[in-house]
């Protein structure tokens, strides 16, 4: 058998590792990680929101994938922001009050009695107030892939509430300092305590009163201390926005077939929580009447009666003391 130069050897090797080579799957260009801090595989609609975006983005074969880390599993839950600024991570479901110490406008996303319903929360981003507020978002480093808002409940103790006199001596825990400043307005005292701790507060008296996410009133059982609920139906008081975000440095390195794949699931994503937040609402009201408790909503003239008192409130504070905050609160009121 005829010997093969050292040449001719090297040549069918490097054959051989190409063809090999041929046969492996593709690597991904480019790899995003997504951290939030909600559970991850239970049903959270957060989490699916960013898994949507994952699996539609994965699928797309254009060079980029995204792993998702949930459960704040790899950045602490108020750290998120911050995170994406360093590079820590790439993108986020966030709720963006949490960044109004960076940026104090992001307060308006928390605010009593600026969005009233689902519907009025989808006017709202097509406003110019959300143009404004995805604007700092973007001047802060951020880009804003999907919308999201969250609806929100409060309720007592030991009775509904309904109008402002019905807090007067009540102990509340509140989600956020704009809430905090109307509940205190109307005679309210404050509980500063993490959510996690609000079913011992209600049980042991700490507390007799406290507002949340829907689905947080859920998660935290807290129908088994409240009495009373007031659900958000169509004159809500409390909205959250927690859109999913991407760092604008990242953004800036995708290609344009990325970022169109990236635009696709994203609004197969937020189509996708606007139906199911809805849902959220619907199961709280089940799990309160279960239980035994109350169940109210606002009329116009007890919403109205609230927002004045917010008026006094938190939007005078959030008008003198954030940069622009006045035309803020005038440009969401604005949107009917």
């Amino acid at each position: 058998m005829q010997q093969q130069s050292p040449w001719a050897r090297g040549l069918r090797g490097a054959i051989v590792l190409l063809a090999g080579a041929a046969c492996l799957p593709a690597m991904a260009d480019m790899t995003l990680k997504a951290s939030h801090q909600f559970p991850g595989g239970k049903g959270d609609v957060r989490d699916e929101m960013v898994q949507i975006i994952a699996r539609e983005v994965n699928a797309a074969k254009v060079g980029l994938e995204i792993k998702v880390y949930p459960g704040a599993s790899l950045v602490k839950a108020n750290e998120q922001w911050k995170a994406m600024q360093t590079g820590q991570i790439d993108m986020t479901s966030f709720p963006l009050d949490y960044a109004s110490g960076f940026h104090p406008q992001f307060g308006a996303t928390l605010m009593p009695g600026l969005v009233k319903s689902h519907e009025h929360a989808l006017r709202l981003n097509k406003s110019p107030f959300m143009d404004e507020i995805r604007k700092v978002v973007e001047q802060g480093g951020a880009h804003v892939l999907a919308d999201a808002w969250l609806a929100g409940a409060f309720g007592g103790k030991e009775k509904c509430i309904r109008k402002p006199d019905d807090v007067q001596g009540m102990k509340i825990r509140s989600a956020g300092a704009t809430f905090a400043r109307m509940w205190a307005g109307a005679g309210a005292s404050i509980v500063s305590i993490s959510s996690n701790e609000v079913y011992n507060a209600l049980q042991q008296g700490v507390a007799t009163g406290t507002d949340t996410s829907t689905g947080s009133m859920v998660s935290f059982r807290l129908y088994e201390q409240l009495k009373c609920v007031t659900a958000p139906g169509d004159n809500a008081l409390w909205f959250m926005y927690e859109p999913v975000l991407i760092s604008k440095r990242t953004w800036d390195k995708l290609d344009d077939k990325q970022k169109a794949a990236l635009k696709a699931a994203s609004a197969k994503a937020e189509a996708y929580f606007a139906a199911e937040s809805k849902k959220l609402d619907d199961k709280m009201v089940e799990a309160f009447k279960k239980a035994g408790d109350e169940v109210v909503t606002l009329t116009d003239a007890e919403f109205d009666a609230w927002r004045a008192v917010a008026q006094k409130t938190s939007y005078k504070e959030f008008g003198e003391k954030v940069p622009g905050g006045k035309e803020l609160i005038e440009k969401a009121l604005g949107v009917k």
